[in-house]
């Protein structure tokens, strides 16, 4: 039964705010809708029922509910039995005046409860007018059953609503929309009992299709085990096409006070819901942030010794295959992995910002996954790859170097060879010995002009061998065959020499018995051993292979093409003076008649060899010439490369270091709600963001210029490696100054701090952040809290710190600052509320068991309880009890235990 006496101390407090507009428009009795002979006989039976209900305790009942309460008496006693308080003493008398005045007693009792009575009259009641006397009844049993009903912030009729579609929502066949027609079928009527009492009802058994037999059934359990009476019939019911909506409220508000003591356990209920969801969010966030750490943290071991081998590759190739790789490294795999630790960092942040607001301890990551972990390990990483890159373009420059060389030597080597084949053969034969004194003379001169030619070649000798010893102080992989082939040229050098010294000896022994022979074959072997030479060197020169790297070399080289080109009159001369000497002997010998015995006796070089090389200089040099001139072109794309790179970095590198500023002076300063700062924020992310495009060209300028091999620039202080570091830093910045924003909003909204506030915070903060670095060191927190009027001692400063700076980092931020301030006045959930809570699902127990958590919580919370709680042990224990204590401590941390 419902304690009416307890009610009515909760009236004294009752404001006529709200509830009271509700009393009033209810109290606007609808005198039409009571024509309806179907509804007023349910409100009779239903209105007499819950009067008899109340009045049984004081050992009376009604019979007529339009007649019992005309002399006012039985309506005093109703009203004294649902108050629990005294009314003025009735008058006795039979007589029409005692009578109304008993009525009147009545009617201003229930107005002095805040209920505004309209068009009901004491003369109405005393006459007996059936409508006027449901409406007062009506009036009562919305201020005394139904207007103090509450649930979930509404109250009254809607509260009784929402009640009843709580309690019936998991029960197939019922959906509770409303007081009439909804309860037709009588299924809602035995779901809100089997929700309460499941043993009284078998409701798997009950056919919506039979609605008396579903009606007759909660009436009679009602009556019988609940002490409701039965105020409605069920014919009554079903036979009239839209039920009373006030009999039935007045018959469900029974049900709901018969069992308002189940709410007490569904509101403890809703409290251990709503701290198990929070806990298990958290929960989430951590394993979230465990696997997104390992994953990034294990990427960073695998790159580093990748970005840390420095084994060389052999060709040029694979080199470049290597840059390329790099390329793809830097394009392709890195930048996830920037996004990947930023959104590492933000859901760190969220997490102890969510755990601070629940007043949970805050989330210390496993060893070895902190952010300063993250940090260093991305540190080590940045410092591998720039070694790498350097260590590529110098192995790269280095290969380019030894290809040019090896080339260099090979030809070298080739044209020498070519030169001494058949040069041993030569200097070993005995043909002096058979010889005339002139042709001894000859042979002599001849040796003569070999040695000379000989010398000529040392220099050849000694650029083979220093190319050789370059090459393998370079370190050039094919260094093996070179030294071998060298080896065998400077051997047979050696040879060489010694053989030419051999035959000088021999020859110079038989000088003196042999005459001259003529001059002028002497003098054309002298001028043509050294033209010929010079010759050959020059078209060795010619089809020498050059590398440059700008403008500047190969302007140096097109010089000195031209100032050899500036030579070759002056060596057209040498040659048709060297050819008229040849001439003048033809001439001289067809003049005195000679026959000559055949080509000229002390050289080789005849004068169809030097007019052969002279017109292969002649063709060499438009070949150098178009050579030098493709060259200069590439230089000069090179160069537009350069300064078209230069032009985007110059205007990104400034960008870049002015929206980091920006964001910094937008981080602290005071312009606006957070909302504004937020906005102002997200807009500077968006227009960052839309420049993404210009850092794509400029790697593409990038791109190019790596392909050209260009290694430097002399139009810009800015290199590629130094702008992406800006990008990725301010990418970065943008989003953790952002999050630090919607952090204060969560602990703004959280802890109900105002935007004056937080600006008073803010202005504090600003004032005692001497560097501008939106941290203070822990002597300016102290001066900021001695500001507000605070008086510390070492001890209690050291708490403080100890709340505002739990990693000891010497550093106190705005938001550690704020959570400090607002973090006494903010009424959170507590360990003692939780286990109170327990405590009364459990029936005032020191356990709880399984049943009872899944009976009273949504499964998976139930479940959550059941696998976490150890097993109970006290003295009272039963098998299956649980430790609820224990758990709710432990959510909370050891400082509340």
């Amino acid at each position: 039964m419902v304690d009416y006496h307890a009610a009515n101390n909760q009236n004294q407090q009752y404001s006529s705010g709200g509830s009271q507009m509700y009393m009033e428009q209810e109290n606007d009795w609808d005198r039409d809708l009571l024509l309806d002979p179907a509804w007023e006989k349910q409100q009779r039976k239903t209105f007499t029922a819950w009067c008899n209900s109340h009045l049984r305790k004081a050992g009376t009942q009604i019979e007529n509910i339009e007649e019992d309460f005309r002399d006012g008496l039985k309506l005093m006693l109703l009203l004294e039995v649902i108050s629990g308080e005294r009314l003025p003493k009735p008058e006795r008398g039979k007589m029409r005046v005692h009578k109304i005045n008993n009525v009147n007693k009545a009617l201003d009792f229930i107005a002095s409860k805040g209920v505004k009575l309209v068009s009901i009259g004491a003369e109405e009641i005393v006459d007996g007018n059936v409508k006027m006397t449901l409406g007062m009844i009506w009036t009562i049993i919305l201020r005394f059953a139904i207007q103090d009903i509450s649930v979930e912030e509404t109250s009254a009729k809607e509260g009784l609503l929402l009640w009843c579609q709580r309690k019936t929502a998991p029960y197939k066949n019922v959906n509770v929309q409303n007081f009439h027609i909804s309860w037709k079928d009588g299924l809602a009527f035995n779901a809100l009992i089997h929700r309460h009492r499941p043993e009284l009802i078998d409701y798997e058994k009950l056919r919506k299709d039979d609605p008396v037999t579903n009606l007759n059934n909660a009436f009679e359990v009602a009556e019988k085990y609940l002490d409701i009476p039965k105020m409605l019939d069920a014919e009554d019911i079903v036979n009239t096409a839209r039920p009373d909506e006030k009999a039935i409220m007045t018959y469900v508000s029974s049900f709901y006070h018969a069992f308002s003591g189940a709410q007490k356990a569904e509101t403890a209920a809703n409290r251990i819901c709503k701290v198990l969801a929070v806990n298990q969010e958290n929960e989430h966030l951590m394993e979230d942030y465990e696997k997104l750490a390992s994953d990034l943290l294990e990427w960073i071991r695998r790159t580093i010794p990748w970005l840390e081998n420095r084994a060389p590759e052999k060709t040029m190739a694979e080199m470049q295959q290597k840059l390329e790789d790099f390329r793809d490294y830097r394009r392709v795999h890195k930048p996830p992995k920037v996004q990947e630790k930023c959104q590492l960092e933000i859901n760190f942040n969220t997490l102890q910002t969510k755990l601070r607001l629940s007043n949970r301890p805050a989330f210390m990551p496993s060893e070895g996954r902190m952010v300063s972990d993250i940090n260093s390990a991305w540190h080590n990483l940045e410092g591998a790859e720039k070694g790498y890159e350097e260590w590529l373009l110098n192995e790269i420059r280095r290969l380019e170097r030894l290809d040019h060389l090896a080339e260099k030597f090979r030809q070298k080597a080739t044209i020498h060879e070519s030169w001494t084949a058949g040069k041993e053969s030569m200097l070993t034969q005995k043909d002096y010995e058979t010889a005339s004194l002139s042709e001894v003379k000859a042979l002599l001169k001849k040796h003569e002009a070999f040695e000379s030619d000989l010398a000529a070649h040392q220099d050849r000798v000694e650029q083979i061998a220093a190319i050789a010893q370059e090459l393998n102080e370079l370190d050039y992989y094919d260094a093996p065959s070179v030294n071998a082939r060298c080896q065998k040229i400077c051997e047979q050098w050696d040879l060489l020499g010694s053989l030419t010294q051999s035959r000088r000896e021999s020859l110079e022994r038989t000088e003196k018995q042999l005459e001259s022979i003529d001059g002028l074959y002497l003098e054309y072997a002298k001028r043509a051993a050294p033209f010929n030479n010079w010759m050959e060197g020059a078209m060795e020169d010619l089809q020498d292979m050059f590398i440059v790297h700008n403008i500047e070399e190969i302007q140096g080289l097109i010089t000195a093409h031209e100032q050899f080109k500036s030579t070759l009159p002056e060596a057209n001369k040498e040659r048709e003076s060297i050819q008229a000497i040849q001439a003048e002997v033809q001439k001289i010998a067809r003049y005195n008649g000679i026959k000559l015995s055949g080509n000229n006796p002390y050289t080789s070089i005849t004068p169809e060899s030097i007019d052969s090389k002279w017109d292969k200089v002649q063709q060499l040099v438009p070949q150098r010439d178009k050579a030098l001139q493709e060259e200069l072109g590439r230089q000069q794309s090179n160069d537009h490369l350069r300064r078209q790179f230069a032009n985007q970095a110059n205007v990104i590198g400034p960008w870049i270091q002015n929206k980091m500023e920006e964001i910094g002076r937008i981080s602290i300063e005071m312009n606006g709600t957070l909302e504004d700062q937020l906005t102002h924020l997200r807009q500077y992310e968006q227009s960052i963001i839309e420049y993404k495009p210009k850092i794509d060209q400029l790697e593409g300028d990038y791109q190019l210029i790596q392909e050209a091999l260009i290694f430097d620039n002399k139009y810009t202080a800015y290199t590629m490696e130094h702008l992406r570091v800006g990008w990725e830093q301010l990418l970065t910045t943008i989003a953790r100054t952002i999050n630090e924003i919607e952090n204060q909003i969560l602990t703004r909204d959280a802890k109900g701090i105002s935007q004056e506030q937080l600006h008073e915070y803010r202005a504090s903060f600003n004032h005692f952040d001497k560097k501008r670095t939106g941290m203070m060191d822990s002597d300016d927190f102290r001066a900021l809290l001695i500001s507000t009027g605070n008086s510390l001692g070492d001890a209690e400063f050291a708490r403080i710190m100890g709340i505002v700076d739990p990693n000891n980092s010497g550093a106190v931020t705005f938001q550690a600052f704020i959570d400090f301030m607002s973090r006494e006045t903010t009424d959170t959930d507590t360990a003692d509320q939780v286990i109170a809570s327990f405590k009364i699902l459990a029936g005032d127990k020191n356990y709880i068991t399984a049943e009872e958590l899944r009976r009273e919580l949504p499964p998976d919370q139930a479940e959550y309880c059941i696998a976490r709680m150890a097993p109970y042990s006290g003295p009272d224990a039963v098998p299956g009890a649980l430790d609820y204590m224990s758990f709710s401590t432990a959510l909370y941390g050891e400082s509340d235990l």
